[in-house]
């Protein structure tokens, strides 16, 4: 991002592959499979468990993707649609980010610091308008830039020994949404950092195309397959 006030690491990847399954023994099963069929053609470079918590939350506690669009809306926020070109209309661009969190540096926030942060109190999911600017939630408001930035989020806290975090997941019909709401974020905007930096960063990020489905099969027209 041009201008950030802060590190934010992107890296390019050849193939992103998100598993899901009700335990850990599946998700087990399913990552063998895929690595022995794929590793003749790609080297895996990382694989991150996620898990969910407290119906939704990030490990700080704090309600993850209170304003995702639902429905229709949430289809037309995430994929895309005519008039683009055929072998795109389906599909979906992935902003990715594996959010690594300081919980010393957390912990030790007063309760008023923390919603402070983030910009809502934590038990009640409220929103409250004498936050700061630097609070998450006004750094990431969809509907303040213009155009709007919506995207939908998916994004899963993730564990790795004493390390812990968030992997952040952001699906769209274009990179800009991500983009603009990234700018503010990172003070590239106006010079107001997202609180979120002070107790966590990103230690990787990636920019993934997601082929739509045509037939009951993987849409990869667009890249003559």
């Amino acid at each position: 991002i041009d201008g950030s006030l802060v590190d934010i690491p992107c890296q390019p990847i050849a193939l992103w592959l998100w598993l899901r399954g009700p335990s850990r023994g599946e998700l087990l099963h399913q990552e063998r499979h895929w690595v022995d069929m794929l590793t003749p053609c790609f080297t895996r470079m990382q694989s991150i468990e996620s898990f969910c918590y407290d119906n939704g939350r990030d490990l700080t506690g704090y309600e993850d993707g209170t304003e995702n669009p639902e429905g229709e809306e949430a289809i037309a926020v995430a994929s895309v649609t005519a008039p683009a070109a055929d072998a795109l209309v389906g599909s979906s661009y992935l902003a990715v980010q594996q959010w690594l969190h300081d919980f010393k540096t957390f912990d030790a926030m007063t309760d008023a610091e923390q919603d402070n942060t983030f910009g809502r109190h934590r038990i009640s999911n409220e929103e409250f308008d004498e936050a700061p600017e630097s609070a998450h939630v006004k750094r990431t408001e969809q509907e303040a830039p213009t155009p709007e930035a919506h995207v939908l989020r998916r994004s899963m806290p993730w564990s790795a020994g004493n390390r812990a975090g968030l992997v952040f997941t952001a699906f769209g019909h274009s990179l800009e949404a991500f983009e603009v709401l990234l700018t503010r974020m990172s003070g590239a905007h106006d010079g107001i950092i997202d609180g979120l930096f002070a107790f966590t960063k990103p230690v990787n990020g990636a920019y993934v195309w997601c082929p739509g489905m045509r037939n009951g099969q993987l849409d990869l027209r667009a890249l003559g397959l």
